[in-house]
């Protein structure tokens, strides 16, 4: 299984799914690859957020070594679920996708915890260090639901 997390500038939200689910999997003896990228290419190279940093080492994950990259339509060909952060991601991940997007590959993150129900990942990035915690709890809980679903 390949899986790309997705969110605006991939340095806060979607680097936090990606090294979750890395250890999650790692966790249970799965052998997915798991990436993240933005849509906006605007922080190409550098790496997460020192607040998503921060965060994810306190709950023992360590994202320190990732690196932003832009989302690209050759990601519908190498990955077999991609995840969007929120409605205005998926929307954009449509756009960039142009012929070769594939609706079955992408999701709401919150989807597989809430079918259907669209709920969004709030982007912290403007914010203070709680919202951090409520993103990264948020992420956690949807990776679990994502290795109970797929991991048969």
């Amino acid at each position: 299984m390949t899986i790309l997390m997705v969110c605006l500038g991939n340095i806060c939200r979607s680097p936090l799914a990606e090294g979750i689910l890395q250890q999650k999997c790692k966790e249970a003896g799965l052998n997915w690859k798991i990436d993240s990228a933005g849509t906006n290419g605007f922080h190409n190279g550098e790496a997460p957020h020192f607040l998503s940093q921060k965060v994810a080492n306190l709950n023992g994950v360590n994202i320190s070594g990732q690196q932003s990259r832009k989302f690209i339509q050759e990601d519908f060909k190498r990955f077999d679920k991609i995840y969007a952060m929120a409605l205005d991601i998926q929307e954009e991940i449509k756009e960039i996708g142009k012929d070769q997007f594939i609706s079955s590959k992408v999701d709401l993150l919150m989807n597989e915890v809430y079918p259907g129900q669209n709920k969004e990942v709030p982007d912290p990035f403007y914010g203070a260090e709680d919202g951090y915690h409520r993103v990264y709890e948020m992420i956690e809980i949807a990776c679990d639901a994502i290795i109970k679903n797929h991991a048969n």
